[in-house]
């Protein structure tokens, strides 16, 4: 039966991910909790098996033609991987709790950035030559700290903060933050899975069943995603992230 609910929701999750990019990934770990039955510790690793296999096989096609910054890549995942590490390490003394109260919280962030229309870009790194990096790293570098400290923490990509930061902070034109973004998630994304396996038992049958029905889901959802309406879908699923976000609130302050 578990088997069942891991396939299932793991198909839910590749749908959203397909439609929405990296932010319908928001949904993994509270599925897993919820309806397949984990807690929180096996959990966040399954969930970044997820997010950094889709984020993966995202990146070939924008790294075929061109649409990835890889210097800045390797700037926020040097700054994100470390974080990983530490936010692995202080999310294991924290009780699960805590860990789904903060996750809650990171959920209604994520669903107003949905909501929000996109402002006017910065210009950090904003150069007729390249990257500016005297300009570029002092805000590159806290940014891939905090997402790498929220991969390691929650077992999200970031996706929802790190473009945000590339667009409005440095500058990058947004197909180039796409696949940055795609690259970034996955570095972190496999720091996050390392960092959690120490001492832990997963099962590799339900990770294996939700990652592989997430990454094919993800694939047919995005190739048919783009006869959609994807703002409107957008709030709409910006709605469902604030109600599950409530759920879990309820759930775990006033139900358990």
């Amino acid at each position: 039966m578990t088997i069942s609910l891991a396939l299932l929701f793991g198909a839910l999750i590749g749908v959203l991910l397909g439609l929405l990019g990296g932010g319908g990934s928001i949904l993994a770990v509270p599925a897993l909790v919820y309806a397949v039955g984990l807690d929180m510790e096996q959990a966040i690793p399954v969930s970044l098996i997820v997010i950094g296999v889709a984020s993966a096989v995202g990146a070939l096609p924008k790294i075929r033609v061109g649409h990835v910054q890889w210097r800045l890549a390797a700037v926020f995942a040097a700054a994100g991987i470390p974080a990983t590490f530490a936010g692995a390490a202080i999310g294991s003394h924290l009780p699960q709790s805590a860990l789904l109260l903060g996750f809650a919280a990171l959920m209604v962030l994520a669903g107003i950035r949905m909501l929000r229309d996109d402002g006017p870009t910065g210009t950090a790194c904003d150069t007729d030559g390249g990257i500016d990096w005297r300009r570029c790293a002092p805000r590159s570098i806290p940014a891939g700290l905090a997402v790498g400290l929220l991969t390691g923490l929650f077992g999200v990509g970031g996706g929802f903060l790190i473009i945000p930061a590339l667009v409005l902070m440095l500058g990058v034109d947004m197909p180039i933050a796409v696949g940055t973004s795609l690259l970034i998630i996955t570095a972190n994304s496999a720091a996050g899975v390392v960092s959690h396996l120490h001492g832990l038992h997963i099962n590799w049958a339900i990770a294996a069943a939700f990652a592989g029905t997430a990454t094919v889901a993800s694939l047919i959802a995005g190739h048919l995603g783009t006869r959609l309406n994807t703002d409107r879908l957008q709030r709409w699923f910006a709605l469902l992230v604030f109600a599950v976000a409530a759920f879990v609130v309820i759930d775990t302050l006033w139900l358990r």
